[in-house]
């Protein structure tokens, strides 16, 4: 049974007394990054408010939630004010469920790694979720997720190869793969703000009572829809080397400072003992690349 990495509630990055000041229903972690929570995920908000520049949502929810994420963009930017791109960490059910009525509502560029382009554009679906894993609820209906795809076909572009990210200066994206083959996370080297998408998270997903509650936890990437744990471990290795000063991740609160880098090394240091699932499809036979469009478990 894995076990994870406790994070003290000191180790929260955003203040509920500014998020009440600020008569909102984002909570802000810099002064151009807010997020809102959407049932079991976040949706990411970047842009200064108000100034009239570009701003990026990053990532799209669950299904139903293009109400919540209009409003908020609404309240934060000004009534019709439209993103200048979308932007995906990738593209499991969880993260694009109002992608495509935003992305025609908006008529904005969408864009994802180039490994995650068929997921985005109706030509492959997902492997299936992997119901044996992590002893909770959210794992053991795993296999009733949706692992169709949507289709942005239209406005989908990938990231830049230069590691830039659209509409988004200062940042770049990095290829976190495991969790998806095609999964990216998104760094600022001038606040060390690093948003992680589900390379790991902050929750331990797998629970519907963790997810409810939102106990802060330092939790390796959800272990149900994981596909490649060698990969996984990787990316965690990698953005912990980045020694970040704030984290946003996909699911969960972000977190910030000596606490939660501390966590976040134990984490890679032990990924195997504590975030990789005794059992599970993908242990010894990850998803695999077949032919350039479509991964399969083979």
């Amino acid at each position: 049974m894995t076990q994870q990495v406790p994070l003290p509630p000191e180790a929260i990055a955003f203040s509920p007394e500014d998020d009440a000041a600020r008569n909102d229903t984002t909570h802000e972690i810099a002064a151009d990054v807010a997020y809102r929570r959407l049932g079991i995920v976040n949706v990411a908000f970047i842009g200064t408010p108000g100034a009239g520049g570009d701003w990026v949502l990053v990532d799209a929810g669950v299904a139903g939630t293009r109400p919540l994420i209009t409003q908020a963009a609404a309240e934060r930017f000004g009534e019709g004010r439209k993103p200048s791109a979308i932007i995906m960490t990738h593209g499991h059910f969880d993260h694009v469920g109002a992608l495509e009525p935003l992305a025609e509502e908006w008529d904005v560029p969408v864009f994802a790694h180039p490994l995650e382009l068929p997921y985005l554009n109706g030509t492959a679906a997902y492997p299936p979720g992997e119901p044996a894993v992590g002893g909770g609820m959210m794992a053991a209906v795993a296999k009733l997720y949706p692992t169709r795809p949507v289709n942005v076909g239209q406005r989908l572009q990938p990231l830049p190869a230069d590691g830039s990210v659209p509409f988004m200066p200062g940042w770049q994206w990095l290829h976190t793969p495991g969790h998806s083959v095609g999964h990216v996370s998104f760094w600022r080297a001038a606040d060390r703000l690093l948003i992680a998408g589900d390379a790991f998270i902050t929750t331990a997903q797998e629970s519907a009572y963790a997810v409810m509650t939102q106990a802060p936890e330092m939790h390796g990437p959800p272990m149900y829809f994981t596909v490649d744990w060698e990969k996984a471990g990787q990316s965690v290795a990698m953005l912990e080397r980045l020694k970040p000063e704030t984290v946003l991740t996909g699911h969960g609160q972000p977190m910030h400072g000596p606490a939660m880098r501390q966590a976040l090394a134990e984490l890679a240091q032990r990924f195997q003992e504590v975030a990789v699932p005794e059992e599970s499809r993908y242990l010894s036979r990850p998803a695999l690349v077949e032919d350039g469009s479509a991964y399969v478990a083979p």
